[in-house]
């Protein structure tokens, strides 16, 4: 398998959201220049998320007024509202804004009331005028959570995520993300998924985002990968979940580790664009910002031989 993918970096937003530890902006900033060094074209940065609900991001504007700047790099920030929007374009005009924005649905009724505190139809209506306030300023993603299945309603239609990426595609999103937020899709899952969506909207791009709750993050990964999809979402460490504060699902909800990820895919001959020892020493940097030892089992064991590309070349 001779491919290229490209991995979104989300420890600082979806990462971040879910840790008690607070994080200083100044490290924040660090850390993504990190993984802006290890490779990564696209890096979620922060979310403009109300500050008292979500107080791990009530830096967003000092962290992206400090980011390093480098030509093929995209910056992303999550908005959950049309207020939210107007802070990023405030931002941008500021000089400082974000180069992507993620624009929210939920495919359930019962976690868009938990999650945005309002319902689907509002929440379109939300995302209609959000896409009408960018006006061309940003590149968009829309995502869709809970697409595999939700904690609170069980089974989703995959009808209804399929019709949720076509209303995305006709506002004009430039891409749209699957969101498996609390680890409950399988391999036959996506697969059926991403055929569905690729016959619906063909030439769409499609994010594949995975959670690691039930240990199948990476089989859902490759899942996707023979699937077409060639746009991840990953979490060095594997840290990540629903914010702190919104309390839903067990276990560990974080994301698919980045370090895992990467060694799989390049250990199958799929390019992914990154340093791989710049990478391990962003790893490391994420253990210490955080204080603790992380999930990712290739940041204890190294990356393999085969992922190696003076392995490779001998």
């Amino acid at each position: 398998m001779t491919d290229r993918v490209t991995i979104c970096e989300c420890f600082a937003r979806d990462g971040l959201q879910h840790e008690e530890t607070e994080v200083p902006a100044e490290t924040k900033i660090s850390l993504l220049g990190a993984f802006a060094d290890a490779g990564f074209a696209r890096i979620e940065a922060t979310s403009y998320s109300h500050p008292q609900r979500v107080p791990a991001f009530r830096d967003a504007s000092d962290v992206l007024a400090g980011l390093p700047r480098r030509d093929g790099v995209a910056y992303k920030a999550t908005c959950p509202n049309p207020r939210a929007v107007e802070r990023a374009l405030a931002d941008l005009d500021a000089g400082h804004g974000a180069d992507e924005l993620s624009l929210l649905v939920s495919a359930t009724e019962s976690h868009t009331e938990r999650n945005m505190r309002t319902t689907r139809e509002r929440q379109w209506e939300a995302v209609a005028a959000m896409v009408r306030l960018a006006a061309g300023r940003f590149r968009l993603v829309g995502v869709v959570s809970v697409a595999f299945g939700c904690p609170f309603e069980g089974r989703v239609d995959p009808g209804v995520v399929v019709e949720d990426v076509a209303r995305f595609a006709e506002l004009g999103v430039d891409m749209v993300t699957l969101g498996d937020t609390t680890g409950l899709a399988t391999p036959s899952a996506v697969k059926d998924m991403f055929g569905r969506v690729s016959a619906a909207r063909p030439g769409l791009p499609i994010v594949a985002h995975f959670h690691n709750t039930r240990g199948s993050g990476l089989a859902n990964c490759v899942a996707a990968l023979e699937s077409g999809c060639r746009d991840f979402d990953s979490s060095l460490g594997g840290v990540g979940g629903h914010p702190a504060q919104i309390q839903y699902g067990e276990g560990l909800t974080g994301n698919v580790s980045t370090e895992d990820l990467v060694n799989l895919l390049e250990s199958e001959g799929v390019d992914t664009g990154l340093d791989l020892d710049k990478l391990m020493a962003a790893s490391r940097r994420c253990e210490q910002a955080l204080g603790r030892t992380l999930y990712s089992m290739v940041a204890r064991a190294g990356f393999g031989p085969a992922g190696r590309k003076e392995f490779q070349d001998a």
